[in-house]
């Protein structure tokens, strides 16, 4: 499989609620306050962080790498929230392997989920892909007990395709649930809309 890459630099999108762009120093305070709380990066594979210095050492990741938008909102400025996009997983090589696809993964502060805020980010980054990146397919997962990230997906498109066992950076394992879309699917999806 092949991996396009991908650097966000100088790119912002904005929705109804959110811009979504590069990480910055000044977010430091914003990305603790949310990674700090118990349950949040436990639900992407990552133990929250346990002090301020772990949040700069990924923050400087963050930046570096230019991969990963920051979520905020768009009234206040705030970061809520992190949208990246990696390597997909070694699941789809089967039946994908000569394709350029990435993955989607993100994660939200507690005090925003159920807004449906991560739909309206995740829907605005599947478009964005397609639109600047030679991509053939996005992919996403979910651990199976996440089912706000579940609705996120389905509400985002995607179709099912597998299960896997997703190994989190905290060593733990997790069952997943594998999903994708296609630059196909994701038009159809648009002219079908258009059509109504």
């Amino acid at each position: 499989m092949k991996l396009e890459e991908v650097d966000i630099r100088g790119k912002k999108i904005i929705t109804h609620r959110l811009v979504l762009r590069l990480f910055e120093d000044k977010d430091l305070n914003d990305f603790y306050e949310y990674a700090k709380v118990d349950g949040v990066g436990e639900a992407a594979g990552w133990t929250h962080h346990a002090n301020i210095e772990e949040s700069k050492a990924i923050l400087q990741h963050f930046i570096t790498e230019h991969r990963t938008f920051a979520l905020t909102e768009k009234a206040s400025g705030k970061v809520i929230g992190s949208l990246g996009i990696e390597k997909s997983e070694d699941v789809f090589c089967k039946d994908y392997g000569d394709k350029n696809i990435n993955e989607l993964g993100y994660v939200l502060s507690k005090d925003y989920w159920g807004a449906g805020l991560m739909t309206e980010a995740v829907k605005a980054v599947i478009k964005f892909v397609f639109d600047e990146w030679n991509l053939d397919a996005v992919t996403c997962s979910h651990f199976i007990e996440n089912d706000r990230s579940r609705r996120v997906i389905e509400k985002c498109g995607f179709r099912y395709y597998g299960d896997t066992v997703f190994v989190g950076r905290n060593g733990q394992k997790h069952k997943s649930k594998c999903y994708i879309i296609t630059r196909e699917e994701y038009q159809n999806a648009i002219a079908d809309k258009q059509r109504r």
